[in-house]
């Protein structure tokens, strides 16, 4: 089994943490903003991809995520502004570069999946910048 993770914005932790109990999984197509975005990448390692190849933060540094929510059925984290900030305000160089970063870790496929990286750090970024305009931040809904 594996988990998924719907990347969404809300005004606010409480109002992250009402979403899942006001949405079954299988019917999470909106959010508060009514975009979303599903993902088999872990709210650690996209903080972790920004926060080491655009900041150049070591990994060690990386600071751990805000649990909103732990229910047995699911966990809602909070994406802190030291990881969307960096996110939303990069330019074109620094996504790249923390796309190449990410490609060289050992299983990584290289220059395709840079490519690849490099697109899913910009559905971010622009996804990220809708929550900054509406006033939102960036949270993360997981379950199995």
């Amino acid at each position: 089994m594996g988990v998924t993770y719907k990347y969404f914005g809300a005004p606010d932790g409480a109002t992250a943490a009402r979403v899942p109990i006001s949405m079954r999984p299988e019917e999470l197509g909106g959010d508060e903003l009514g975009h979303g975005m599903y993902t088999k990448v872990k709210p650690e390692t996209m903080a972790a991809m920004v926060l080491t190849g655009i900041e150049g933060i070591p990994p060690a540094k990386v600071p751990p995520l805000e649990l909103v929510v732990l229910h047995p059925d699911y966990a809602v984290v909070r994406l802190p502004h030291s990881v969307v900030e960096p996110l939303r305000t990069a330019n074109e160089e620094s996504l790249g570069a923390a796309a190449f970063i990410w490609s060289t870790v050992p299983d990584r496929r290289g220059p395709r999946d840079a490519f690849v990286i490099y697109k899913m750090l910009h559905e971010w970024q622009d996804f990220a910048r809708r929550c900054e305009e509406s006033g939102h931040q960036l949270y993360c809904l997981v379950w199995p």
